[in-house]
Protein backbone atom coordinates (compact mmCIF):
# COMPACT_ATOMS: atom_id res chain seq x y z
CA UNK A 1 0.00 0.00 0.00
CA UNK A 2 1.52 3.32 -1.07
CA UNK A 3 1.29 6.78 0.40
CA UNK A 4 -1.09 7.70 -2.42
CA UNK A 5 -3.34 4.71 -1.68
CA UNK A 6 -3.51 5.78 1.96
CA UNK A 7 -4.40 9.35 1.02
CA UNK A 8 -7.20 8.43 -1.37
CA UNK A 9 -8.60 5.95 1.13
CA UNK A 10 -8.64 8.77 3.71
CA UNK A 11 -10.36 11.11 1.27
CA UNK A 12 -13.07 8.55 0.54
CA UNK A 13 -13.59 7.75 4.22
CA UNK A 14 -13.72 11.41 5.33
CA UNK A 15 -16.46 12.37 2.87
CA UNK A 16 -15.33 16.00 2.64
CA UNK A 17 -16.21 16.96 -0.95
CA UNK A 18 -15.90 20.65 -0.15
CA UNK A 19 -12.11 20.46 0.39
CA UNK A 20 -11.12 20.07 -3.27
CA UNK A 21 -12.53 21.94 -6.24
CA UNK A 22 -10.56 19.64 -8.53
CA UNK A 23 -9.14 16.32 -7.28
CA UNK A 24 -6.88 14.56 -9.77
CA UNK A 25 -7.56 10.90 -10.59
CA UNK A 26 -5.73 8.55 -8.25
CA UNK A 27 -3.97 6.69 -11.07
CA UNK A 28 -2.50 9.92 -12.44
CA UNK A 29 -1.25 11.00 -9.03
CA UNK A 30 0.14 7.52 -8.32
CA UNK A 31 2.07 7.62 -11.60
CA UNK A 32 3.56 11.02 -10.75
CA UNK A 33 4.37 9.79 -7.26
CA UNK A 34 6.26 6.77 -8.57
CA UNK A 35 8.22 9.00 -10.96
CA UNK A 36 9.03 11.39 -8.12
CA UNK A 37 10.32 8.62 -5.87
CA UNK A 38 12.44 7.26 -8.70
CA UNK A 39 13.93 10.62 -9.64
CA UNK A 40 14.53 11.82 -6.10
CA UNK A 41 14.77 15.46 -5.12
CA UNK A 42 14.44 17.66 -2.08
CA UNK A 43 10.69 16.99 -1.89
CA UNK A 44 10.52 13.53 -3.46
CA UNK A 45 7.20 11.91 -2.63
CA UNK A 46 5.73 14.98 -0.92
CA UNK A 47 2.05 15.36 -1.83
CA UNK A 48 1.04 18.94 -2.60
CA UNK A 49 -2.41 20.56 -2.63
CA UNK A 50 -2.73 23.94 -4.34
CA UNK A 51 -5.20 26.71 -3.52
CA UNK A 52 -7.41 27.27 -6.53
CA UNK A 53 -6.29 30.82 -7.14
CA UNK A 54 -2.79 29.56 -8.04
CA UNK A 55 -2.13 28.12 -11.49
CA UNK A 56 -1.35 24.45 -12.08
CA UNK A 57 -0.86 23.57 -15.73
CA UNK A 58 -3.77 21.57 -17.13
CA UNK A 59 -6.06 22.10 -14.12
CA UNK A 60 -8.74 24.80 -14.07
CA UNK A 61 -8.14 27.89 -11.96
CA UNK A 62 -11.50 29.10 -10.63
CA UNK A 63 -10.72 31.28 -7.58
CA UNK A 64 -13.97 29.64 -6.34
CA UNK A 65 -15.97 31.36 -9.09
CA UNK A 66 -17.07 28.86 -11.78
CA UNK A 67 -17.69 31.54 -14.42
CA UNK A 68 -14.17 32.95 -13.92
CA UNK A 69 -12.49 29.60 -14.65
CA UNK A 70 -9.63 29.24 -17.11
CA UNK A 71 -7.14 26.43 -17.68
CA UNK A 72 -3.51 27.58 -17.66
CA UNK A 73 -0.84 25.98 -19.80
CA UNK A 74 1.94 26.82 -17.33
CA UNK A 75 2.42 26.28 -13.64
CA UNK A 76 2.80 29.29 -11.39
CA UNK A 77 6.57 29.52 -10.68
CA UNK A 78 6.00 28.58 -7.02
CA UNK A 79 4.20 25.41 -8.11
CA UNK A 80 6.78 24.67 -10.80
CA UNK A 81 9.59 24.93 -8.26
CA UNK A 82 7.91 22.50 -5.88
CA UNK A 83 7.17 20.03 -8.67
CA UNK A 84 10.77 20.23 -9.92
CA UNK A 85 11.92 19.34 -6.41
CA UNK A 86 9.71 16.22 -6.44
CA UNK A 87 6.39 17.40 -5.00
CA UNK A 88 3.31 15.75 -6.51
CA UNK A 89 0.16 17.81 -7.05
CA UNK A 90 -3.00 16.03 -5.88
CA UNK A 91 -5.49 18.76 -6.73
CA UNK A 92 -6.83 22.29 -6.39
CA UNK A 93 -8.43 23.32 -3.10
CA UNK A 94 -11.48 25.36 -2.18
CA UNK A 95 -11.28 28.92 -0.87
CA UNK A 96 -13.25 31.99 0.02
CA UNK A 97 -14.17 33.34 -3.40
CA UNK A 98 -11.44 35.52 -4.91
CA UNK A 99 -9.54 35.04 -1.63
CA UNK A 100 -11.91 37.52 0.03
CA UNK A 101 -12.55 36.29 3.55
CA UNK A 102 -11.05 34.67 6.63
CA UNK A 103 -13.84 32.19 7.32
CA UNK A 104 -13.78 29.58 4.53
CA UNK A 105 -17.53 29.71 3.92
CA UNK A 106 -17.77 32.08 0.93
CA UNK A 107 -17.69 29.55 -1.89
CA UNK A 108 -20.26 28.07 -4.27
CA UNK A 109 -18.35 24.80 -3.88
CA UNK A 110 -19.44 24.65 -0.24
CA UNK A 111 -18.27 25.90 3.12
CA UNK A 112 -15.05 24.15 4.15
CA UNK A 113 -15.61 22.73 7.61
CA UNK A 114 -13.11 22.38 10.43
CA UNK A 115 -11.07 19.17 10.30
CA UNK A 116 -12.26 17.90 13.69
CA UNK A 117 -15.38 19.95 14.51
CA UNK A 118 -17.47 20.04 11.33
CA UNK A 119 -19.96 22.53 12.77
CA UNK A 120 -17.11 25.06 13.03
CA UNK A 121 -15.34 27.04 10.30
CA UNK A 122 -11.99 26.05 8.86
CA UNK A 123 -10.72 29.60 8.52
CA UNK A 124 -10.03 31.22 5.20
CA UNK A 125 -9.46 32.16 2.62
CA UNK A 126 -7.06 29.22 2.22
CA UNK A 127 -9.66 26.91 3.72
CA UNK A 128 -9.34 23.82 1.54
CA UNK A 129 -5.53 23.93 1.64
CA UNK A 130 -5.42 23.97 5.44
CA UNK A 131 -8.01 21.21 5.90
CA UNK A 132 -6.35 19.06 3.22
CA UNK A 133 -3.15 19.07 5.29
CA UNK A 134 -4.94 18.73 8.63
CA UNK A 135 -6.86 15.65 7.42
CA UNK A 136 -3.79 14.07 5.81
CA UNK A 137 -5.01 14.52 2.22
CA UNK A 138 -1.71 16.30 1.45
CA UNK A 139 1.68 16.71 3.10
CA UNK A 140 1.93 20.39 2.24
CA UNK A 141 -0.40 22.91 0.65
CA UNK A 142 0.00 26.24 -1.06
CA UNK A 143 -2.15 29.05 0.27
CA UNK A 144 -2.17 32.79 -0.25
CA UNK A 145 -2.27 35.58 2.29
CA UNK A 146 -3.34 39.19 2.00
CA UNK A 147 -5.16 39.76 5.29
CA UNK A 148 -4.33 36.55 7.17
CA UNK A 149 -5.50 33.80 4.80
CA UNK A 150 -2.31 31.80 5.28
CA UNK A 151 -2.34 32.20 9.06
CA UNK A 152 -5.91 32.06 10.40
CA UNK A 153 -6.58 28.61 8.85
CA UNK A 154 -3.23 27.39 10.19
CA UNK A 155 -4.15 28.50 13.69
CA UNK A 156 -7.61 26.91 13.62
CA UNK A 157 -6.36 23.65 12.09
CA UNK A 158 -3.30 23.22 14.33
CA UNK A 159 -0.79 23.69 11.52
CA UNK A 160 2.35 25.64 10.71
CA UNK A 161 1.61 28.50 8.31
CA UNK A 162 4.50 30.43 6.76
CA UNK A 163 3.64 33.95 5.52
CA UNK A 164 6.85 35.28 3.98
CA UNK A 165 7.96 38.84 3.47
CA UNK A 166 6.04 40.47 0.64
CA UNK A 167 7.79 39.60 -2.63
CA UNK A 168 9.95 36.83 -1.19
CA UNK A 169 7.93 34.20 -3.08
CA UNK A 170 6.81 34.79 -6.66
CA UNK A 171 3.13 35.66 -7.13
CA UNK A 172 3.25 35.14 -10.89
CA UNK A 173 0.37 32.86 -11.84
CA UNK A 174 -1.68 33.88 -8.78
CA UNK A 175 -5.12 35.47 -9.17
CA UNK A 176 -4.60 38.80 -7.40
CA UNK A 177 -6.63 39.89 -4.41
CA UNK A 178 -4.73 43.05 -3.43
CA UNK A 179 -1.65 42.75 -5.60
CA UNK A 180 0.42 45.15 -3.49
CA UNK A 181 0.11 42.89 -0.45
CA UNK A 182 -0.50 39.35 -1.74
CA UNK A 183 1.83 36.55 -0.62
CA UNK A 184 2.10 32.86 -1.46
CA UNK A 185 2.21 30.73 1.71
CA UNK A 186 2.76 27.14 2.83
CA UNK A 187 0.81 24.94 5.24
CA UNK A 188 2.48 21.92 6.82
CA UNK A 189 2.13 19.80 9.94
CA UNK A 190 5.62 20.65 11.22
CA UNK A 191 8.30 23.32 10.93
CA UNK A 192 10.84 21.17 9.08
CA UNK A 193 8.46 20.30 6.26
CA UNK A 194 7.29 23.90 5.92
CA UNK A 195 10.88 25.12 5.95
CA UNK A 196 11.92 22.70 3.19
CA UNK A 197 9.01 23.73 0.97
CA UNK A 198 9.68 27.44 1.48
CA UNK A 199 13.35 26.99 0.56
CA UNK A 200 12.29 25.50 -2.76
CA UNK A 201 9.69 28.18 -3.54
CA UNK A 202 12.12 30.97 -2.64
CA UNK A 203 14.24 29.92 -5.64
CA UNK A 204 11.28 30.14 -8.03
CA UNK A 205 11.31 32.51 -10.99
CA UNK A 206 10.03 35.91 -9.91
CA UNK A 207 10.90 35.53 -6.23
CA UNK A 208 12.79 38.56 -4.92
CA UNK A 209 16.26 37.96 -3.46
CA UNK A 210 16.89 38.70 0.19
CA UNK A 211 19.11 41.70 1.04
CA UNK A 212 22.81 41.15 1.63
CA UNK A 213 22.45 42.00 5.32
CA UNK A 214 19.62 39.51 5.98
CA UNK A 215 19.63 38.26 9.57
CA UNK A 216 20.00 34.48 9.71
CA UNK A 217 19.07 33.89 13.36
CA UNK A 218 17.59 35.53 16.41
CA UNK A 219 19.94 36.80 19.14
CA UNK A 220 20.77 34.55 22.11
CA UNK A 221 18.40 36.42 24.44
CA UNK A 222 15.59 37.65 22.22
CA UNK A 223 12.97 40.20 23.20
CA UNK A 224 9.39 39.31 22.24
CA UNK A 225 6.67 41.96 22.19
CA UNK A 226 3.12 40.90 23.09
CA UNK A 227 -0.14 42.87 23.14
CA UNK A 228 -0.76 44.70 26.40
CA UNK A 229 -4.48 44.23 25.72
CA UNK A 230 -6.17 41.30 23.97
CA UNK A 231 -9.35 42.49 22.26
CA UNK A 232 -11.85 39.89 21.05
CA UNK A 233 -10.44 36.99 23.15
CA UNK A 234 -12.52 35.07 25.68
CA UNK A 235 -11.07 34.23 29.08
CA UNK A 236 -10.17 30.69 28.02
CA UNK A 237 -8.36 31.96 24.91
CA UNK A 238 -6.58 34.59 27.02
CA UNK A 239 -5.39 31.78 29.29
CA UNK A 240 -4.03 29.90 26.27
CA UNK A 241 -2.10 32.98 25.19
CA UNK A 242 -0.76 33.44 28.71
CA UNK A 243 0.55 29.88 28.54
CA UNK A 244 2.28 30.70 25.24
CA UNK A 245 3.96 33.66 26.93
CA UNK A 246 5.13 31.37 29.74
CA UNK A 247 6.55 28.99 27.16
CA UNK A 248 8.41 31.85 25.47
CA UNK A 249 9.93 32.92 28.77
CA UNK A 250 10.96 29.33 29.52
CA UNK A 251 12.75 29.33 26.16
CA UNK A 252 14.87 32.29 27.25
CA UNK A 253 12.86 35.10 25.70
CA UNK A 254 12.16 38.40 27.43
CA UNK A 255 8.53 39.42 27.01
CA UNK A 256 7.63 43.09 26.54
CA UNK A 257 3.97 44.22 26.47
CA UNK A 258 3.23 46.90 23.88
CA UNK A 259 0.24 48.96 22.77
CA UNK A 260 -1.34 47.59 19.57
CA UNK A 261 -3.49 50.66 18.86
CA UNK A 262 -1.63 51.66 15.69
CA UNK A 263 -1.45 48.07 14.44
CA UNK A 264 -5.20 47.65 14.85
CA UNK A 265 -5.96 51.01 13.25
CA UNK A 266 -4.10 49.92 10.13
CA UNK A 267 -5.87 46.56 10.16
CA UNK A 268 -9.22 48.33 9.89
CA UNK A 269 -8.11 50.15 6.73
CA UNK A 270 -7.65 46.96 4.71
CA UNK A 271 -11.39 46.49 4.15
CA UNK A 272 -12.97 49.65 5.53
CA UNK A 273 -10.98 52.12 3.45
CA UNK A 274 -9.90 52.77 -0.12
CA UNK A 275 -7.30 49.97 -0.09
CA UNK A 276 -10.11 47.57 -1.02
CA UNK A 277 -10.13 49.26 -4.45
CA UNK A 278 -7.28 46.91 -5.41
CA UNK A 279 -9.71 44.02 -5.12
CA UNK A 280 -12.03 45.74 -7.56
CA UNK A 281 -9.12 46.36 -9.91
CA UNK A 282 -8.37 42.62 -9.87
CA UNK A 283 -11.82 41.13 -10.46
CA UNK A 284 -14.28 44.01 -10.49
CA UNK A 285 -15.29 43.31 -14.09
CA UNK A 286 -16.41 39.82 -13.08
CA UNK A 287 -18.38 41.17 -10.13
CA UNK A 288 -19.98 43.86 -12.29
CA UNK A 289 -21.06 41.29 -14.89
CA UNK A 290 -22.96 39.44 -12.16
CA UNK A 291 -22.62 35.84 -13.38
CA UNK A 292 -24.08 32.90 -11.51
CA UNK A 293 -21.99 31.55 -8.67
CA UNK A 294 -20.96 34.82 -7.07
CA UNK A 295 -20.95 34.79 -3.29
CA UNK A 296 -23.24 37.59 -2.04
CA UNK A 297 -20.87 38.75 0.70
CA UNK A 298 -17.89 38.84 -1.68
CA UNK A 299 -20.04 40.68 -4.23
CA UNK A 300 -20.95 43.30 -1.63
CA UNK A 301 -17.33 43.82 -0.51
CA UNK A 302 -15.70 44.01 -3.94
CA UNK A 303 -18.65 45.50 -5.80
CA UNK A 304 -18.73 48.56 -3.54
CA UNK A 305 -15.00 49.23 -3.91
CA UNK A 306 -15.31 51.17 -7.16
CA UNK A 307 -16.68 54.14 -5.23
CA UNK A 308 -13.20 55.20 -4.09
CA UNK A 309 -11.16 57.78 -5.97
CA UNK A 310 -7.43 57.62 -6.66
CA UNK A 311 -7.01 60.50 -4.23
CA UNK A 312 -8.68 58.51 -1.46
CA UNK A 313 -6.50 55.49 -2.21
CA UNK A 314 -3.33 57.57 -2.02
CA UNK A 315 -4.53 59.16 1.22
CA UNK A 316 -5.14 55.76 2.82
CA UNK A 317 -1.72 54.55 1.71
CA UNK A 318 -0.15 57.58 3.35
CA UNK A 319 -2.17 56.81 6.46
CA UNK A 320 -0.86 53.24 6.44
CA UNK A 321 2.72 54.54 6.31
CA UNK A 322 2.06 56.91 9.22
CA UNK A 323 0.61 54.07 11.26
CA UNK A 324 3.46 51.77 10.25
CA UNK A 325 6.04 54.28 11.49
CA UNK A 326 4.24 54.66 14.81
CA UNK A 327 3.63 50.93 15.23
CA UNK A 328 7.24 49.95 14.54
CA UNK A 329 8.41 52.63 16.98
CA UNK A 330 6.18 50.96 19.57
CA UNK A 331 7.72 47.60 18.64
CA UNK A 332 11.10 49.19 19.33
CA UNK A 333 13.98 46.81 20.01
CA UNK A 334 11.81 43.70 20.11
CA UNK A 335 12.98 40.92 17.82
CA UNK A 336 9.42 39.84 17.08
CA UNK A 337 5.80 40.44 17.98
CA UNK A 338 3.81 37.44 19.21
CA UNK A 339 0.02 37.56 18.90
CA UNK A 340 -2.84 35.06 18.96
CA UNK A 341 -3.27 33.84 15.39
CA UNK A 342 -7.05 33.99 15.69
CA UNK A 343 -9.18 35.45 18.48
CA UNK A 344 -11.80 32.68 18.46
CA UNK A 345 -13.12 29.68 16.52
CA UNK A 346 -16.66 30.50 15.34
CA UNK A 347 -19.28 28.04 14.24
CA UNK A 348 -20.75 27.95 10.75
CA UNK A 349 -24.01 29.22 12.23
CA UNK A 350 -22.30 32.23 13.79
CA UNK A 351 -20.79 33.19 10.46
CA UNK A 352 -24.10 32.73 8.66
CA UNK A 353 -25.78 35.05 11.17
CA UNK A 354 -23.15 37.81 10.86
CA UNK A 355 -20.84 37.11 7.90
CA UNK A 356 -19.09 40.47 7.83
CA UNK A 357 -18.83 41.03 11.58
CA UNK A 358 -17.38 37.60 12.36
CA UNK A 359 -14.95 37.86 9.46
CA UNK A 360 -13.71 41.25 10.68
CA UNK A 361 -13.16 39.82 14.14
CA UNK A 362 -11.05 37.00 12.68
CA UNK A 363 -8.63 39.52 11.17
CA UNK A 364 -7.93 41.37 14.41
CA UNK A 365 -4.34 40.10 14.70
CA UNK A 366 -3.60 39.52 11.01
CA UNK A 367 -4.85 42.38 8.81
CA UNK A 368 -2.03 44.82 9.57
CA UNK A 369 0.81 42.44 8.73
CA UNK A 370 1.10 42.77 4.96
CA UNK A 371 0.20 46.46 5.04
CA UNK A 372 3.31 46.98 7.18
CA UNK A 373 5.48 44.74 4.97
CA UNK A 374 5.99 42.29 7.82
CA UNK A 375 6.74 38.58 7.68
CA UNK A 376 4.84 36.11 9.85
CA UNK A 377 4.95 32.52 11.04
CA UNK A 378 1.89 30.84 12.56
CA UNK A 379 2.58 27.87 14.84
CA UNK A 380 0.42 25.62 17.03
CA UNK A 381 0.38 26.56 20.72
CA UNK A 382 -1.93 24.08 22.41
CA UNK A 383 -5.67 23.79 22.65
CA UNK A 384 -8.65 25.43 24.34
CA UNK A 385 -11.38 23.43 26.07
CA UNK A 386 -14.68 24.91 24.93
CA UNK A 387 -16.88 22.59 26.93
CA UNK A 388 -19.77 21.07 25.01
CA UNK A 389 -18.44 22.60 21.79
CA UNK A 390 -15.31 20.46 22.03
CA UNK A 391 -11.63 21.36 21.87
CA UNK A 392 -10.32 24.20 19.71
CA UNK A 393 -6.81 24.46 18.35
CA UNK A 394 -4.95 27.50 19.62
CA UNK A 395 -2.07 29.06 17.72
CA UNK A 396 0.24 32.03 17.95
CA UNK A 397 1.86 34.04 15.21
CA UNK A 398 5.34 35.50 15.34
CA UNK A 399 5.81 38.64 13.26
CA UNK A 400 8.79 40.81 12.41
CA UNK A 401 9.84 43.44 9.93
CA UNK A 402 10.58 42.62 6.30
CA UNK A 403 13.20 39.98 5.52
CA UNK A 404 13.55 38.76 9.10
CA UNK A 405 11.87 35.49 8.13
CA UNK A 406 14.86 33.46 9.37
CA UNK A 407 14.62 35.14 12.78
CA UNK A 408 11.01 33.97 13.06
CA UNK A 409 11.89 30.40 12.11
CA UNK A 410 14.67 30.43 14.71
CA UNK A 411 12.30 31.72 17.41
CA UNK A 412 9.64 29.15 16.50
CA UNK A 413 12.18 26.35 16.84
CA UNK A 414 13.18 27.61 20.27
CA UNK A 415 9.54 27.73 21.32
CA UNK A 416 9.28 24.10 20.20
CA UNK A 417 12.39 23.15 22.23
CA UNK A 418 14.70 22.84 19.21
CA UNK A 419 18.37 23.89 19.72
CA UNK A 420 18.03 25.98 16.54
CA UNK A 421 21.47 25.29 15.04
CA UNK A 422 20.11 24.59 11.56
CA UNK A 423 19.72 26.82 8.54
CA UNK A 424 16.23 28.02 7.65
CA UNK A 425 14.78 28.73 4.23
CA UNK A 426 15.89 32.38 3.74
CA UNK A 427 19.51 31.28 4.11
CA UNK A 428 19.22 29.21 0.93
CA UNK A 429 18.66 32.39 -1.11
CA UNK A 430 20.83 34.79 0.90
CA UNK A 431 24.43 35.86 0.37
CA UNK A 432 26.26 34.24 3.29
CA UNK A 433 29.78 33.27 4.33
CA UNK A 434 31.08 30.72 6.80
CA UNK A 435 33.32 32.14 9.50
CA UNK A 436 35.54 30.28 11.98
CA UNK A 437 35.93 31.99 15.35
CA UNK A 438 38.10 31.32 18.40
CA UNK A 439 38.58 32.68 21.88
CA UNK A 440 36.59 35.79 22.70
CA UNK A 441 34.22 35.37 19.74
CA UNK A 442 33.00 31.94 20.83
CA UNK A 443 29.35 31.67 21.79
CA UNK A 444 28.80 33.15 25.25
CA UNK A 445 32.16 34.95 25.27
CA UNK A 446 32.75 38.72 25.45
CA UNK A 447 32.82 39.44 21.71
CA UNK A 448 30.07 37.13 20.47
CA UNK A 449 27.81 40.20 20.18
CA UNK A 450 29.77 41.15 17.07
CA UNK A 451 28.29 38.03 15.48
CA UNK A 452 24.83 37.93 17.01
CA UNK A 453 23.97 41.61 16.49
CA UNK A 454 23.96 41.39 12.66
CA UNK A 455 22.10 38.06 12.83
CA UNK A 456 24.86 35.50 12.30
CA UNK A 457 23.87 31.87 12.95
CA UNK A 458 25.89 29.54 15.15
CA UNK A 459 26.54 26.37 13.13
CA UNK A 460 28.46 24.14 15.53
CA UNK A 461 31.99 23.41 16.66
CA UNK A 462 35.03 23.07 14.40
CA UNK A 463 38.67 22.06 14.86
CA UNK A 464 41.63 23.44 12.93
CA UNK A 465 44.15 21.23 11.23
CA UNK A 466 47.47 20.65 13.03
CA UNK A 467 49.59 23.79 12.79
CA UNK A 468 47.84 26.45 14.87
CA UNK A 469 48.29 27.81 18.36
CA UNK A 470 46.90 30.52 20.59
CA UNK A 471 48.71 33.47 22.08
CA UNK A 472 47.56 35.89 24.76
CA UNK A 473 46.98 39.27 23.16
CA UNK A 474 47.98 42.47 24.89
CA UNK A 475 44.43 43.76 25.20
CA UNK A 476 42.16 44.76 28.06
CA UNK A 477 40.97 42.29 29.09
CA UNK A 478 43.55 39.79 27.73
CA UNK A 479 42.11 37.45 25.11
CA UNK A 480 43.45 34.66 22.93
CA UNK A 481 44.43 35.09 19.29
CA UNK A 482 44.94 32.36 16.72
CA UNK A 483 48.19 32.21 14.76
CA UNK A 484 49.44 29.81 12.11
CA UNK A 485 52.56 27.98 13.33
CA UNK A 486 53.25 24.87 11.26
CA UNK A 487 56.39 24.07 13.23
CA UNK A 488 54.93 23.85 16.72
CA UNK A 489 51.18 24.23 16.34
CA UNK A 490 48.40 21.77 17.10
CA UNK A 491 44.65 21.46 16.57
CA UNK A 492 42.56 24.27 18.10
CA UNK A 493 38.84 24.10 18.90
CA UNK A 494 36.59 26.82 17.59
CA UNK A 495 33.13 27.42 16.18
CA UNK A 496 31.58 27.85 12.77
CA UNK A 497 29.17 30.75 12.25
CA UNK A 498 27.22 31.56 9.12
CA UNK A 499 27.16 35.31 8.63
CA UNK A 500 25.55 37.70 6.15
CA UNK A 501 28.38 38.40 3.73
CA UNK A 502 27.66 42.12 4.00
CA UNK A 503 28.64 41.90 7.68
CA UNK A 504 32.19 40.72 7.00
CA UNK A 505 33.39 44.27 6.36
CA UNK A 506 31.81 45.39 9.60
CA UNK A 507 33.53 42.58 11.48
CA UNK A 508 36.86 43.58 9.97
CA UNK A 509 36.39 47.20 10.98
CA UNK A 510 35.54 46.18 14.55
CA UNK A 511 38.51 43.87 15.02
CA UNK A 512 41.12 45.32 17.40
CA UNK A 513 44.77 45.08 16.39
CA UNK A 514 46.46 42.68 15.90
CA UNK A 515 43.42 40.57 14.89
CA UNK A 516 42.46 40.12 11.25
CA UNK A 517 40.39 37.96 8.90
CA UNK A 518 42.20 35.31 6.90
CA UNK A 519 42.02 31.77 5.52
CA UNK A 520 42.13 28.98 8.11
CA UNK A 521 42.41 25.27 7.35
CA UNK A 522 40.11 22.99 9.30
CA UNK A 523 40.74 19.41 10.29
CA UNK A 524 39.86 17.49 7.12
CA UNK A 525 41.28 20.09 4.74
CA UNK A 526 38.39 22.55 4.35
CA UNK A 527 39.47 26.18 4.11
CA UNK A 528 37.31 28.80 5.77
CA UNK A 529 37.53 32.50 6.57
CA UNK A 530 38.39 32.97 10.22
CA UNK A 531 39.68 35.29 12.90
CA UNK A 532 43.46 35.15 13.24
CA UNK A 533 46.36 37.39 14.22
CA UNK A 534 49.18 39.01 12.27
CA UNK A 535 52.81 37.93 12.42
CA UNK A 536 53.74 40.54 15.01
CA UNK A 537 51.34 38.94 17.47
CA UNK A 538 53.18 35.65 17.15
CA UNK A 539 56.36 37.34 18.39
CA UNK A 540 54.80 39.48 21.12
CA UNK A 541 52.09 37.26 22.52
CA UNK A 542 52.52 34.69 25.27
CA UNK A 543 51.46 31.11 24.51
CA UNK A 544 48.21 30.17 26.20
CA UNK A 545 45.80 27.29 26.56
CA UNK A 546 42.32 28.00 25.20
CA UNK A 547 40.59 25.55 27.54
CA UNK A 548 42.19 27.23 30.54
CA UNK A 549 41.16 30.66 29.26
CA UNK A 550 37.57 29.58 28.75
CA UNK A 551 37.46 28.07 32.23
CA UNK A 552 38.36 31.47 33.70
CA UNK A 553 35.53 33.31 31.98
Amino acid sequence: MTHIDDIYRSIAHADRPEVFIHLRPQDDVAQDYAASMSAGGELAGVVLAVKDNVDVAGLPTTAACPSYAYTPTDDAPAVAALKSAGAVVIGKTNLDQFATGLVGTRSPYGAVRDATRPDHISGGSSSGSSVAVALGFADIAIGTDTAGSGRVPAGLQGLVGVKPSVGAISTIGVVPACASYDCVTIFARDLDTADAAMAVMARARGSAPFPADTALAAPPAPVIAVPAELPELSESWRAAFAEAITQAEAAGMTVKPIDLTDFLAAAALLYNGALVAERYDAVGDVIAAGPDGLDPTVTTIIGAADRFSATELLADRRRVEQLRTAALAELGDADALMVPTAPAHPTLAEVAADPVGVNSRMGTYTNFCNLFGMCALAVPAGTVDEGAAGTANFGVTLLSTAHRDAVLMDLARRLAGDPAARASWPESVSDTSDLAVFGAHLRGQPLDWQLTTPGARWAGEVTTSVGYRLVELDTVPPKPGLIHDPASGRRIRGERWVVPTAALGTFLAQLPAPMMLGRITLDGGEEIVGFGCDAAAAQAGRPMDADHWLAQR
